[in-house]
């Protein structure tokens, strides 16, 4: 009886290992951090950045919400991407991400013009899938924190992008915070590899194609 209980366990702690072990595998050749002044250089060009949601406190970014846009202006302003691609939650009037996002991004010098926003990135899954069938994303550079990197890469990469990663270590200044959500990873690792890879599940809101990103990269800079 203890043999099989301690069967069962292992079997167990392996389920939930397996999906957070997916996304590691799946993104490793395809992420890098913050972490040093030349990380600029790691990251190869794509034609956008894809900037996903992590909060707002009224009319401002949160804390690693401002990290992850700053981020994207540096790829901006360096010639590593052309076009921002801003992904949150507005599912009630009163909370926009995208709108702070592009505001924060444009009182740092981005142009509007290079900016689109994604209204229905409810979650990173929706946010890749939308990227490329609403808005006709094929390549892209995921701009998060390290703890959210691997599945942000892994789950963009599966909804048929061809997707770079970018992260920024919170956990120097937002420690609590960020070991907080480290942990849920692995609940959240879960998800995403059944929305993604068991289900292949269409975002909550999908729509029509939408013009706005060919725009964007058309504009002059």
């Amino acid at each position: 009886m203890k043999r099989l209980a301690f069967q069962v366990v292992v079997a167990l702690s392996v389920l939930a290992l397996a999906p957070m072990t997916w996304a590691w595998l799946v993104s490793s050749p395809y992420r890098t951090d913050t972490g040093d002044a030349g990380w600029p250089a790691r990251v190869p060009a794509a034609p956008v950045a894809l900037v996903l949601g992590a909060g707002i406190w009224g009319e401002q970014p949160s804390t690693m919400l401002r990290t992850r846009l700053d981020i994207a202006g540096t790829l901006y302003a360096q010639g590593k991407v052309k076009a921002l691609l801003v992904s949150g939650d507005n599912h009630v009037k009163s909370y926009d991400e995208p709108t702070v996002m592009r505001d924060y991004l444009i009182a740092r010098g981005v142009p509007a013009q290079k900016i689109v926003l994604d209204y229905a990135g409810f979650d990173t899954w929706d946010s890749c899938v939308r990227a490329k069938k609403i808005f006709g994303a094929r390549a892209v550079t995921v701009v998060t924190q390290n703890f959210h990197l691997p599945r942000a890469v892994a789950l963009c990469r599966t909804a048929g992008l061809e997707a770079y990663g970018v992260g920024d270590d919170s956990a120097r200044v937002l420690p609590g915070p960020t070991y907080f959500y480290a942990a849920r990873e692995f609940l959240a690792s879960g998800k995403g590899f059944l929305d993604a890879v068991v289900l292949d599940s269409d975002p909550r809101f999908l729509g029509r194609y939408e013009t706005s990103l060919d725009q964007a990269l058309a504009a002059a800079p």
